[in-house]
């Protein structure tokens, strides 16, 4: 069997990265530089290593277990005192957690989504009005300081925090939250995956998964829709989801 390793640069000449290499070579398991050659990408770090490695991932179609050394790492399934369970890897001893993403269109290119895409009022813009339509059938306006579209994996990151629910991260639909509305009447919207929604507004970042890809100063438009593609995650234990909402969502951070 053969693995892609993907680190935070800071946890490359760590004690668990010759942990984690260590116990791979008892396994008789190796580790390749082409994603394309693996059977398998394994990270070490937090969500935003996953999210990293987790996009090349979906596109070579390859499942990837993360290794957490993050502070939250609610997409990881190993902690690093578990390494002895990395011998399941190899005999496939685990479940898979399939997760849907969005594409993101903006300025003529497309980007990949595994969490989400968050438009967000430039630092000193105006707050601004977002008009929000699906099809051609408008479903939303409002003034806002930004606008979340969240894949159920995402969920539970920034929208979260914005008042948005938790969704199974399993499910196919996707989510739309406003950060802090200017209105006393706004609720988190769920759409289905069929669903093509377009995103109008001035005067805003265009932020995928963290990384910021365009910026607006005239009238835009952003199209958010299901990707082709999906980020399989292994699940060495089963219900890591529930685990994770348990252990990291409801207990102090570490």
């Amino acid at each position: 069997m053969l693995v892609h390793l993907v680190t935070k640069k800071e946890e490359h000449q760590s004690a668990v990265y010759d942990n984690v290499l260590h116990k791979l070579d008892e396994l008789g398991v190796g580790v390749v530089g082409d994603i394309a050659a693996c059977d398998a990408v394994v990270t070490i770090g937090g969500d935003g290593t996953i999210l990293r490695a987790g996009r090349g991932a979906a596109m070579a179609r390859k499942p990837l277990l993360g290794i957490n050394t993050g502070t939250l790492g609610f997409m990881a399934t190993l902690e690093t005192d578990e390494l002895d369970k990395l011998a399941r890897l190899k005999t496939a001893d685990y479940s898979i957690s399939r997760r849907m993403a969005l594409s993101v269109e903006c300025l003529q290119e497309s980007h990949l989504a595994l969490n989400d895409v968050v438009l967000h009022r430039a630092a000193t813009a105006r707050l601004p009005e977002f008009t929000v339509l699906r099809g051609d059938t408008e479903v939303l306006k409002i003034r806002a300081d930004g606008m979340i579209a969240a894949s159920p994996t995402g969920s539970t990151a920034y929208s979260l925090s914005a008042g948005g629910p938790m969704i199974e991260p399993e499910l196919e639909c996707f989510l739309l939250t406003a950060v802090c509305p200017h209105t006393l009447f706004n609720r988190p919207m769920i759409f289905s995956p069929e669903s093509r929604l377009r995103i109008c507004t001035n005067n805003v970042s265009v932020i995928v998964d963290g990384n910021m890809v365009a910026e607006y100063t005239e009238n835009s438009t952003v199209t958010v829709t299901k990707s082709a593609h999906y980020l399989d995650l292994i699940d060495i234990d089963g219900n890591s989801f529930y685990n994770s909402i348990h252990n990291k969502l409801m207990k102090p951070l570490k």
